[in-house]
């Protein structure tokens, strides 16, 4: 176990502390853990217990993360740890976010050193993902500011719960990100996930034309699946710019939550409502659904995808190939 003093804590009386790296904000007793189980008290000293402690490690497509307009095509090394700042019943990773499992030390400079050899593979640098990566936030800065260095790429797959301090500091060193906006009501979030939903808009809104964002939003039956909750999502995210894709995926059972799985009647429909405010909706979860990537000048394709099996077909030199529209919307290399 790598421990190290936590960044972001503010100490009280009776050797108390205050975490302050996530709005969960936890007043941690002597000997007690915060919601996330990766930071504790010891003796009026706030520590973090994973750093540079890895549980999953692999090189996956960019478009698994999912990102679709980032580097489409291109491989990143992808890295997790364990713990989390939610407490979701539906977790698809529940393994990573609400369990301690094993891990091996990795140090920034080993994993660096490993980014950088895996730009042979085709890799564009390392996302953080798996488990909610912004409680790894010592951990990831170390290796954010030296993959910056090296040209390499940071992506982070978040829910997008963390503070605005901590978020804006590391921020300059990152490159990409995907939200998971887990629905569009406070009562969701306060029911389903021990959160709030305020932090994860001011966050998206603060983070947007910053770098590069997408958004992910698991449709839940009987939960965050009512049609208008769903064109509100979209009709906001489009106020920031209605070029942000946005990813609408399937729900599956998953760890506490047994409901069946969403319809595919509820995803189509999710998606054409999404439509008439964004410009690009994508279906997750879904093998078979056409995900491909049409120029907004001329409608002909520029990126044509099945599952992971990705072609960018009309796009070169930041132009469509086809009228010879600008594609700022798009990021390759």
């Amino acid at each position: 176990m790598s421990v190290i003093e936590a960044q972001y804590y503010e100490k009280l009386d009776q050797n108390r502390v205050k975490c302050k790296l996530c709005p969960q904000n936890c007043q941690i007793r002597p000997g007690k853990e915060g919601l996330c189980r990766v930071r504790f008290n010891d003796g009026g000293t706030l520590y973090t217990n994973n750093y540079a402690e890895v549980a999953s490690l692999a090189m996956d497509p960019v478009e698994k993360k999912p990102l679709y307009h980032f580097y489409p095509g291109r491989q990143i090394l992808s890295a997790g740890t364990w713990g989390c700042n939610l407490s979701c019943g539906f977790c698809q990773n529940y393994s990573l976010a609400r369990q301690k499992v094993p891990t091996r030390e990795i140090v920034p400079e080993t994993l660096v050193k490993i980014a950088r050899q895996a730009e042979a593979d085709n890799s564009i640098g390392i996302a953080f993902t798996y488990n909610e990566p912004s409680i790894w936030f010592e951990y990831i800065i170390d290796i954010a500011e030296k993959m910056k260095f090296y040209g390499l790429k940071t992506v982070l797959v978040t829910n997008g719960y963390i503070e605005k301090d901590p978020l804006a500091r590391l921020l300059p060193f990152i490159d990409g990100v995907n939200i998971d906006v887990k629905a569009f009501t406070e009562s969701f979030y306060h029911r389903n996930c021990k959160g709030r939903l305020k932090e994860v808009k001011e966050n998206v809104e603060y983070m947007a034309g910053k770098i590069h964002i997408e958004i992910t939003n698991l449709i839940i039956p009987g939960e965050n699946d009512d049609p208008s909750e769903t064109e509100a999502m979209a009709a906001w995210l489009a106020s920031i710019n209605p070029n942000i894709p946005l990813h609408l995926s399937r729900y599956h059972p998953a760890y506490k939550m047994q409901r069946d799985p969403t319809q595919v009647s509820t995803m189509l429909k999710a998606q054409k409502i999404c439509r008439q405010h964004l410009n690009f909706v994508y279906l997750g979860n879904l093998p078979g659904i056409n995900n491909n990537t049409p120029c907004l000048e001329c409608g002909q394709v520029l990126i044509t995808r099945d599952a992971y099996n990705v072609k960018i077909t009309g796009l070169k030199d930041g132009k469509c190939s086809y009228c010879g529209a600008e594609i700022d919307y798009i990021t390759v290399g």
